[in-house]
């Protein structure tokens, strides 16, 4: 069992003198303000109105907004302009490569609003770039840089009314890039569909900033040396919702993962991400700590 910030302040001291290569280094982060960008389909909301919603009692669950950002392009292509359509459901194929062999990754960041009106994005450029890591990986074509943050933005921009006031959450932003073409024997989607929606959210964990308990697990393993930890595809997080469920059950937190070599190694916790050859993906925050 793992109690208090101190034990994890020692834990992401420990690795500060380690050696994590990364893809994501050769970038700088960077925070970018909303006024800057325009939309090409307008809200049809006032600038200052606000989403009836109870900022309150807002916690980290799916609270669907007004508008998702949409880009297609084929096996071969390059991703091209993409556009912005209300929030709703998507139309894919039943052998769709996503569905039938998890062809697919994620990224997760955030929008927050200040006391002054800024809404600010925390390192976008970050995100794509592991986005761009990842989509190598699994043998899919990504989004460049500069589309990835465009994305982003108009995103945030067209659900300006849901982000959150100051201090009451953020605005929790999701890419999604994944394989929606047809596809029956084993091989990449020949068609690939880039999407961002977002989602008003609060803190992640219900103990808010408060210490984490977290739970120390000997026997699931969040991933092994040449697998695909080393990437956010949504292959890797079904497998450990068992885990997940097991520590909430004995009244823990989450669950601290160790090694998949000696066991006794730690390896990934949801803020404090060990990276050895990239067994596991960087989170964008923990590379700031180490």
């Amino acid at each position: 069992m793992v109690q208090g910030s101190s034990y994890i302040c020692s834990l992401v001291q420990s690795l500060r003198s380690a050696s994590f290569p990364s893809k994501l280094a050769n970038y700088s982060g960077y925070t970018s303000r909303a006024a800057s960008n325009s939309l090409r389909h307008p809200s049809t909301y006032s600038e200052d109105e606000y989403a009836d919603v109870d900022w309150e009692k807002l916690g980290f669950g799916l609270t669907p907004t007004d508008y998702m950002y949409v880009m297609r392009c084929s096996k071969d292509d390059n991703f091209k302009e993409g556009r912005l359509s209300r929030y709703a459901n998507i139309e894919i194929s039943p052998s769709a490569g996503v569905l039938n062999y998890g062809q697919g990754i994620y990224e997760g960041t955030k929008a927050n609003r200040t006391e002054d009106g800024r809404i600010l994005l925390f390192r976008p450029d970050q995100n794509a770039t592991r986005m761009m890591h990842g989509a190598e990986r699994m043998c899919m074509p990504s989004p460049s840089i500069q589309q990835f943050v465009d994305a982003v933005k108009e995103t945030v921009f067209a659900n300006k009314r849901w982000i959150p006031p100051p201090g009451k959450g953020s605005l929790y932003v999701r890419p999604l890039l994944v394989g929606t073409g047809p596809i029956l024997g084993l091989a990449p989607a020949p068609e690939y569909t880039f999407l961002v929606y977002a989602s008003p959210v609060r803190n992640y964990f219900k103990e808010g900033t408060a210490p984490l308990n977290l739970y120390i697990d000997e026997e699931f393993v969040r991933a092994s040396p040449g697998g695909a930890g080393g990437v956010k595809t949504i292959t890797n997080y079904a497998p450990v919702l068992k885990a997940i469920a097991r520590a909430k059950d004995r009244g823990f937190s989450d669950v601290l993962y160790l090694d998949a070599v000696n066991r006794k190694y730690l390896e990934e916790a949801k803020l404090i991400t060990k990276e050895p050859r990239w067994t596991i993906y960087r989170e964008i925050v923990s590379q700031l700590l180490l």
